[in-house]
């Protein structure tokens, strides 16, 4: 987003107001600058402009983050500001009284605020009315009090309201205005400053460079004139991967066929993340320009949480999902092959314990492929005792397991995966025949959250290759001139060898598309689907809950997409990945790839991108990500557990 130097102007006018309001209110002459040369004995105060935030947009520069103007009713002191403080309780009350009736808004303000104010920040207006709404502000315009006038700050503005907004954030007012006397470099409004999210960790590439305002007061304690030494330029933009299309896709069916989950989907050719939904979720609006105690309240006692980013904040079991890579681990490694077979019997013995299959038949002997597809428990236990609990760990943790995937967002999930360890440091011994067992099948002491089950699908997806998931392409200056880029990285590379992975291909495809498989609830037509379901149960005893997965890849020959669905249960209630999750996968590429087959429109009935709420140059285009040469990179024993079935 470029602004023209006319444009910045405007802007610049909006923070001191119109001029008319300032040559009525504030006696600025039409040309300051000679007064200004000549004043005698005056007092010249520089005052910081805080400069608009950038914008933060998806992947083809439709916003997401912008800053937009607010009007604030405010009161001007008349100077010199030498009244006592009852004169000025009373001035300042009266004028409150006239905007209440005027706006129709109750306006009450402390009497040390006000005292606080005319002693130390007088010469500023003091606001009395924030961020007015439009009938308020037309109410004002229509009749402006005299001693009092508009004041226009920059605030955030959320185009899409709740839209991706875990992973956007929100920001507040950095810090109240100093309560001592105003010095020069002081701000004439607060700045704010990211509170969550891309806001938060660019903060610094979003902030802009504050402008310079000065005014100079005479001898004689009046305003003799102001004036714009330094215009403001506004912050950088960033540009994430995020589609806004499918980001919203995702969020629409989570919150229709669910209270608690979570879609996280990329790139499996580069790690772009293409969409990350938790729900339920917020609108960041509510915490412009500050957040009312009320609204915090009612979100963070939700029992729900919707604060909380389940797609990347959040780990859980993995339940039958983590059969895919024990398949792969054991193959391989060699420690099993496609052709081998094992036993699907109701239950498997491991010492003392016994662990029993989902289904309450026996399926006989099958083949990898055909357990994956039945997602036979029995099998699991035998083929992970084969292929032992050190290549699972070894290839669970490559695949990016146990550990952070990186992404340039707070308090992301490390999840876990047991090793010796971990089971000497919690458990107090090394790990057993029974946690082996658990490990094949996803239980024990495994979690994962949805972005880490994403990022591994990617792999399986394309033949080895772990890249660094991304969430931003690029920052890029109001001129549209990359800053800094993050490129693809790769974090590490699998060997594959080709018939493993179009074993691995057949064997999740038929998982939703042979009669026999757990997820035929996620077809797409036309488009094989690779994938696998898992159910798992978490949380303490009185109030259990039941982890719903699906997780993979599609098209499964030309692999464009790689996701991960959570479904969360309610406590102690019903769910699985076949009938919860699977579903919400199926949704959400039926919608995907309707949009696909629809032909382009034209152009005079083409939607357009949201455009900055700022106004901007016409000829200048959104920012959307451009391609660099070179760019700057920067880096960012357990007992047997209760089989669920997969397709309830």
């Amino acid at each position: 987003m470029k602004f023209a130097p006319l444009v910045v102007l405007w802007l610049l006018s909006g923070l001191l107001s119109a001029r008319e309001t300032l040559i009525d209110n504030t006696g600025i002459v039409e040309n300051p600058k000679p007064s200004w040369e000549t004043q005698r004995q005056a007092r010249t105060f520089s005052l910081l402009i805080p400069a608009p935030r950038g914008q933060i947009t998806d992947r083809q520069g439709r916003p997401l983050a912008q800053s937009r103007l607010s009007y604030n009713l405010a009161i001007n002191f008349p100077t010199p500001l030498d009244w006592p403080d009852a004169k000025i309780l009373a001035f300042a009350k009266q004028q409150a009284a006239i905007a209440s009736g005027l706006i129709n808004r109750d306006i009450k303000i402390a009497d040390s605020t006000i005292l606080n104010h005319y002693k130390n920040r007088g010469v500023l207006p003091l606001d009395i009315a924030e961020d007015l709404l439009p009938r308020e502000l037309t109410a004002v315009q229509r009749s402006m009090p005299p001693n009092q006038i508009l004041r226009q700050t920059y605030v955030r503005f959320y185009p899409n309201g709740p839209l991706a907004a875990h992973i956007i954030g929100y920001t507040g007012p950095q810090a109240p205005l100093s309560l001592r006397p105003i010095e020069n470099n002081d701000l004439i409004f607060p700045e704010s400053e990211g509170r969550e999210g891309i806001e938060q960790i660019f903060d610094r590439e979003l902030r802009g460079q504050p402008g310079l305002l000065q005014i100079t007061f005479g001898a004689d304690g009046k305003k003799a004139s102001e004036r714009v030494a330094r215009q403001p330029v506004p912050g950088n933009n960033i540009i994430t991967t995020l589609d806004l299309d499918l980001q919203q896709i995702s969020e629409d069916v989570l919150s229709k066929n669910s209270q608690r989950g979570a879609i996280a989907v990329t790139d499996p050719n580069n790690g772009e993340i293409l969409a990350l939904a938790s729900w339920p979720t917020f609108n960041p609006n509510d915490f412009v320009p500050s957040v009312k105690a009320s609204v915090y309240n009612a979100l963070s006692t939700d029992p729900s949480n919707p604060l909380l980013p389940r797609a990347f904040r959040s780990a859980y079991p993995p339940g039958s999902t983590f059969k895919t890579f024990v398949g792969f681990a054991g193959l391989e490694s060699g420690r099993i092959n496609a052709s081998e077979t094992f036993s699907c019997p109701t239950s498997f013995a491991v010492g003392n314990h016994v662990f029993r299959n989902w289904k309450k038949e026996d399926a006989g002997r099958l083949n990898f492929r055909q357990a994956l597809t039945q997602s036979c428990n029995t099998w699991f236990y035998q083929a992970g005792l084969k292929i032992g609990a050190e290549p699972m760990i070894d290839y669970a943790k490559r695949l990016g397991f146990g550990r952070r995937t990186g992404i340039p967002l707070r308090s992301e999930a490390a999840g876990n995966i047991p090793d010796d360890d971990y089971m000497l440091r919690v458990h107090k011994r090394t790990i057993k025949g029974g946690d082996t067992a658990n490990i094949s099948i996803g239980q024990g002491d495994i979690l994962i959250s949805p972005l880490q089950m994403a990022q591994a699908m990617s792999v399986m997806a394309n033949g080895g290759v772990l890249h660094q998931a991304r969430l931003v392409l690029q920052v890029q200056n109001i001129a549209n001139q990359v800053i800094a880029a993050y490129p693809d990285r790769v974090r590490d590379e699998i060997p594959m060898r080709p018939e493993i992975r179009e074993e691995m291909r057949r064997a999740m495809v038929a998982v939703t598309s042979d009669g026999m498989g757990t997820a035929s609830r996620a077809k797409v037509k036309g488009i094989d689907v690779a994938g696998k379901t898992g159910t798992a149960q978490w949380g303490p005893t009185e109030r259990q809950r039941i982890a719903a997965w699906f997780a993979g890849f599609l098209p499964a020959d030309n692999p464009q997409y790689a996701f991960a669905a959570l479904y969360e249960s309610e406590p102690n209630a019903k769910a699985g990945g076949g009938s919860h999750a699977a579903p919400l996968i199926g949704q959400v590429f039926k919608e995907v790839y309707k949009r696909k087959a629809k032909p382009a429109e034209s152009s005079e009935s083409a939607p357009t991108a949201v455009r900055a709420a700022i106004p901007v140059a016409e000829e200048t285009p959104a920012p959307v990500a451009q391609p660099v040469e070179q760019p700057a990179a920067i880096d960012s024993e357990n007992g047997p557990q209760v089989p669920l079935d997969e397709s309830n």
